[in-house]
């Protein structure tokens, strides 16, 4: 028996689908339904369960008119050739008879040959593999929801194993659900289809969440996964567990030497080998790029000390072999026993950064174990407290500026001041930069502080039409965009100031890639600013390598200045430099100047400018109120300030 019902649903989804195109006088083109390859097939249900009489399952069909849909130009309307040619299949399920109706074209798609294995529900829920999760019966069944009259819309995917097929099908149910005169589901209709690609895709991306692509081990998430249970278990049954780090050594240079298709083989034969070398029980991820995460079960700093050794030995003992030659690897090991010398996994992995970095530093292809240090464990102490005092500073508007004078050295008349930065405590006194920047540069927050003080010196010197400044730049800024953005926005804003503004970097900062210094030197002319080189001399710049940076200003590092009375070789160098800078037509300043002597010397050797005790502090007190006179007695400047 031929049926061509359409359930509602079912035929507004598929008409959708439908190509549409209307004739040159704008009317629609329809066809006769008779001519059309029927939706369903009725099919008589399997005789193996004679618990499901012969039943029609549209036994009181309703008869609807039939729909004007547009068709394209010599071709019939066909529902069940459309849903064919996309790979879906529709059926209609009769819930209390178990009578399972199906499209025209469900055995193309279930690649069946015939539809008697999938008749009735029971029928295919026998094709379901055997680890399916939840039937279709499962989702309609134990529904919660309750039919309004409108049905309860179902969707799931499941693994199907057709008779003869060599791979299962994963396919994806989507239907509703209708109830019956009890509240209870008595139809259900849907569509199928096929989704083993996106399904193989959605597995993959299931497996690469959790672990590593190259390697195959677990990756970072699902490794601290790991080690949040192992130290909970260890917590739990008073035991102890280990933690190591382990970095594949030089593999930058692997990957400028041979590229990163070798530094992959490299990687992927690492892992292969510290595994073959970890005890049973024993956990391996990959943590990051060149580091793998060890986590050893029942661990004692001894215990963790031998593993290590073997792990050591197991990657270097052979080289790798790779598509291009063999590569010599070597591993770094850094760990930490858990919860002895570890309460949580961040401290754990906090503590073996710690320690592979010191192993790193003493040599690679070395290990070592955390062990307590007193001293180790104050200084980070020391280093909390210090960046939260820094960012409540700079969040509390605690930065200030002091002004050191630098002044002509024949005249003594101020040509510019030296910006310095203070940092007043919560109280009430004031930190030098001394004090302040070495931290912030070991914590990563000196960007913070140079950005408030070029901040704070431009707004200054935007009211101060007169007032030349110098300000002090971290290398970290240097080759900061940030820094930049902000030079480049404060100096538009406020035009004037860049004529005004001396730049100052130090020896070392300049030496450390004379290529990107010259960068720096240049764009920070091009803006209109000067530049100064600080602490001159206390490096190793040779001066055909100043004279190609191009500088401005030349500052003699006071450690040379002052003593310039008592050592003959700081007197030679003192003078060597500034001749050697008048000849380059740089500037020079002589800084920490302490006495007249050491002044008259400078002026007799051509020394342009001086800065120092003698000439005056850096005060936090604005010294252009009263002309160019400054109160010396009011300085806060260290000997020691630095560059800040």
């Amino acid at each position: 028996m031929g049926l061509r019902y359409v359930p509602r649903e079912i035929n507004a989804a598929v008409s959708q689908l439908g190509a549409t195109q209307l004739s040159r006088k704008g009317s629609p083109v329809s066809q006769d339904r008779d001519v059309r390859t029927p939706v369903f097939r009725s099919v008589a249900p399997s005789q193996d369960a004679d618990v499901f009489a012969a039943a029609d399952v549209f036994s009181t069909p309703v008869v609807r008119q039939p729909e004007r849909t547009v068709a394209p130009r010599g071709q019939a309307f066909d529902p069940a050739r459309i849903m064919a040619s996309i790979g879906e299949a529709a059926y209609e399920w009769n819930i209390e008879t178990d009578v399972l109706a199906w499209g025209a074209n469900a055995t193309d798609v279930l690649m069946l040959g015939g539809l008697a294995a999938i008749s009735s529900g029971r029928n295919y829920a026998k094709l379901l593999a055997a680890d399916t999760a939840a039937s279709r019966f499962d989702v309609v069944m134990k529904s919660q929801q309750r039919d309004g009259g409108t049905g309860v819309p179902y969707q799931l995917q499941y693994a199907l194993q057709p008779p003869g097929a060599e791979k299962a099908l994963w396919i994806e149910d989507i239907g509703r659900w209708f109830a019956g005169a009890d509240g209870k589901p008595a139809k259900a209709h849907g569509v199928i289809r096929v989704i083993n690609e996106r399904h193989a895709q959605e597995e993959r991306l299931t497996y690469l969440s959790r672990f590593d692509g190259l390697t195959g081990e677990m990756n970072r998430f699902h490794l601290t996964e790991v080690l949040e249970t192992t130290l909970s278990q260890a917590i739990a049954q008073r035991g102890s567990c280990g933690f190591m780090l382990v970095a594949v050594d030089n593999l930058a240079r692997i990957n400028e030497s041979y590229g990163f298709d070798v530094a992959d083989e490299a990687i992927g034969a690492v892992a292969k080998r510290l595994r073959a070398k970890m005890r049973g029980g024993d956990e391996l991820g990959r943590f990051s790029g060149n580091k793998f995460g060890v986590i050893l079960n029942n661990c004692t700093p001894e215990d963790m000390e031998k593993a290590a050794e073997r792990l050591i030995a197991g990657v270097r003992d052979d080289v790798v072999r790779t598509g291009v030659g063999p590569v010599a690897i070597t591993v770094t090991i850094g760990g930490v026993t858990a919860p002895r010398h570890a309460a949580s996994v961040p401290e754990m992995l906090a503590r073996a950064q710690e320690t592979l970095d010191r192993a790193k530093a003493k040599r690679l292809g070395s290990y070592q174990v955390y062990r307590p240090n007193v001293e180790r464990e104050t200084l980070r102490r020391e280093n909390v407290r210090a960046a939260d005092e820094i960012v409540n500073a700079l969040n509390e508007r605690r930065i200030l500026l002091a002004f050191e004078p630098v002044a002509e050295t024949v005249s003594r008349q101020t040509a510019y001041y030296e910006c310095l930065m203070r940092v007043r405590r919560a109280d009430g006194s004031l930190a030098v930069a001394s004090d302040v920047i070495p931290i912030a540069e070991r914590l990563g927050l000196v960007r913070l502080l140079d950005h408030r003080v070029l901040e704070l010196l431009v707004s200054e010197m935007a009211v101060v039409p007169g007032l030349q400044a110098s300000v002090n730049v971290s290398p970290a800024s240097i080759t900061d965009p940030d820094w930049w953005s902000t030079l480049g926005a404060l100096l538009r804003a406020n035009s004037g100031v860049a004529e005004r503004l001396i730049v100052e970097i130090t020896e070392s900062t300049a030496i450390h890639d004379v290529d990107d210094t010259r960068g720096f030197v240049a764009r920070v002319k091009d803006i209109g600013c000067k530049i100064a080189i600080d602490d001159f001399g206390s490096g190793y710049t040779s001066f055909r390598n100043l004279r190609k940076l191009g500088v401005d200003v030349l500052k003699i590092d006071g450690a040379f200045v002052q003593n310039l009375m008592r050592s003959d070789d700081d007197r030679s160098f003192v003078r060597s430099l500034v001749d050697l800078s008048r000849r380059l037509g740089l500037k020079t300043v002589a800084e920490w100047v302490q006495d007249e002597p050491s002044a008259q010397l400078l002026a007799e050797w051509g020394c342009d400018y001086l800065q120092g005790v003698l000439i005056g502090l850096a005060s936090v007190e604005r010294p252009w109120g009263n002309a160019v006179k400054v109160d010396r007695r009011r300085g806060t400047r260290d000997p020691q300030d630095g560059p800040r």
